[in-house]
């Protein structure tokens, strides 16, 4: 295309040279005045010759006119001596103002190209303030956060304060009741349940302060499968008042590198959340665990049929105190998340509007390890 364009304009200047020169030869010398106009017109192809082409440019029109108009001076204008001196002035003045021309446009071409080195260096400087100023969004972000996680903390102390005292006092209730009733009494089994609840209760608020300040875990494992028949059997009642389907396939034999309770209440909160998700849409659902290994690590998907999410709620859904629900508390995912990383693992949301929910977890799976050491929960 640029070659097209150079080639446009040099046939316009010869075209040009060519007509103003015929003009010359073709006027009588009575017509000085005719040829006073013609060899003003000399400087336009000048000119544009200096504009487009540079040093270069000016000159070589320049000299290319003095020749072809040197000859029309020497044959027409030589039997008037007198007029000769003048028209060599020309012909001078010619390759004066090519030359002047060509260096003037060569100066605004450096001119414009230092301006667009400038342009380019002020947008890369732009781009380098945007990214900073992004990072300090980022930053004021995460000092909002650890703030929240402040107010987390006080909270926590003050739940784990008011609520275990009554925990307490109803295990310590439980344990008596327990007593009454032999081990084949069905209402023995009841209050084992309950023991166990309140127990889980108390871990709870230990995950309140372990989020806001998170404790390192000791070196423990656990077999997947019963964890999860357990924490099923919690929200058994649940999902059938709802109408959620569960299905379930475990397919991870080594045991996880982890607490049991901690995930035990980590999966507890996903299923919670699917419930709770599918319940708001009143049409009941299907919600499908699928564990199984991938590169020493335990893929677990909690997959919901529910109303999934935008991608705004995608970005803020495992923040502390954010919550899609009117009477959510925003902690759930946010401790599941919590637990999930302290141990590890990482946890994924993928979801879009109306087309589910699904959390991938990747869990580290623990050595090889004797039976009687694995945590069953």
């Amino acid at each position: 295309m640029m070659w097209k364009k150079t080639s446009f304009r040099v046939i316009f200047l010869l075209i040009l040279v060519a007509g103003i020169s015929a003009l010359h030869y073709t006027t009588t010398t009575h017509h000085s005045h005719l040829h006073d106009v013609y060899r003003r017109l000399y400087y336009i192809p000048i000119i544009l010759g200096g504009i487009w082409f540079g040093v270069r440019g000016g000159l070589g029109t320049s000299l290319f006119i003095s020749i072809a108009y040197l000859p029309h001076v020497l044959m027409q204008w030589g039997h008037l001596p007198w007029t000769a001196p003048e028209r060599y002035l020309e012909i001078m003045m010619y390759n004066v103002i090519g030359a002047v021309t060509g260096i003037l446009m060569a100066k605004e071409h450096a001119q414009r190209l230092r301006a667009e080195a400038a342009a380019l260096q002020l947008q890369e400087s732009y781009d380098q303030l945007r990214q900073q100023a992004d990072l300090i969004l980022e930053i004021e972000e995460q000092l909002r956060q650890a703030d929240r996680l402040t107010t987390l903390g006080e909270l926590s102390a003050g739940l784990a304060h008011e609520i275990r005292n009554p925990l307490g006092s109803i295990r310590g209730t439980a344990e008596i009741l327990q007593g009454a009733f032999s081990t084949e009494n069905r209402y023995h089994e009841f209050t084992t349940i309950l023991i166990k609840e309140v127990d889980r209760l108390n871990q709870v608020l230990e995950n309140y302060l372990r989020y806001a300040r998170p404790d390192v875990t000791e070196q423990q494992q656990f077999v997947l499968a019963p964890i999860l028949d357990e924490v099923l059997q919690l929200t058994t009642v649940k999902a059938r008042k709802n109408q959620v389907n569960v299905d379930v396939e475990i397919d991870v034999a080594n045991p996880i590198a982890g607490d049991a309770s901690q995930y035990k209440q980590a999966f507890l909160n996903l299923i919670l959340n699917a419930l709770q998700a599918m319940e708001a849409v009143g049409e009941g659902g299907s919600l499908s665990i699928l564990a199984t290994t991938d590169d020493n690590k335990a893929v677990v998907r909690f997959c919901d049929t529910g109303p999934g999410l935008s991608e705004e709620q995608r970005q803020k859904i495992f923040q502390p105190f954010y919550t899609t629900r009117s009477q959510g508390t925003g902690l759930g995912l946010a401790i599941t998340e919590r637990i999930v990383h302290n141990h590890g693992g990482t946890i994924q949301v993928e979801s879009l509007p109306k087309q589910g929910c699904c959390f991938k977890l990747r869990l580290p799976l623990a050595d090889l390890a004797p039976v009687e050491e694995i945590i069953h929960g």
